[in-house]
C-alpha cells in the first residue's frame, strides 16, 4: 500500500516517525495512528503541538514540545516519536526539531479539558 507521505516526510534515509508508527500499527494488527493538533496562545503568538491515540494505550500521547506554527508537522512527528518508543519499550537518543519552542509543562500524557 502506498500513500501520500502529507503527514511524514522522511529525512534522509530514516522514513518519518509518523510513517514508523503507521508500519508498527499495522504489523502488529493495530488500528492505525489517530493524530489531533493542539494550539495554545502565547502572548501574542500562538504555540502548536500534537497528540496521537494509539489503539491499546489508554490515553492519547502528548508530543513532548511546543513548536512555531511553520512547523507543525514536527509536533506530529515528535508525538509519534514518543508513542512509538512507548509501544516498543526500546531506549533511543531524542530527536530535536526544528522549530522546537518549548518543552512540555506537564508530565502527564493527556491535555485536560478540552484538549487544549
Amino acid at each position: 500500500m502506498s500513500y501520500s507521505s502529507a503527514q511524514g516526510t522522511s529525512v534522509g534515509s530514516r522514513p518519518s516517525w509518523q510513517d514508523q508508527l503507521d508500519a508498527y500499527c499495522r504489523s502488529t494488527k493495530l488500528t492505525p495512528p489517530v493524530f489531533n493538533i493542539v494550539s495554545d496562545r502565547r502572548g501574542g503568538r500562538t504555540a502548536w503541538s500534537s497528540t496521537v491515540t494509539v489503539q491499546g494505550i489508554p490515553t492519547a500521547i502528548a508530543a513532548r514540545y511546543w513548536y512555531d506554527g511553520q512547523f507543525v508537522n514536527n509536533a506530529k512527528e515528535d508525538a509519534a516519536e514518543v508513542a512509538l518508543k512507548l509501544l516498543s519499550q526500546q531506549p533511543r537518543a531524542s530527536t530535536v526539531y526544528q522549530g522546537q519552542l518549548f518543552p512540555q509543562q506537564s508530565t502527564s500524557l493527556g491535555r485536560g479539558a478540552g484538549g487544549f
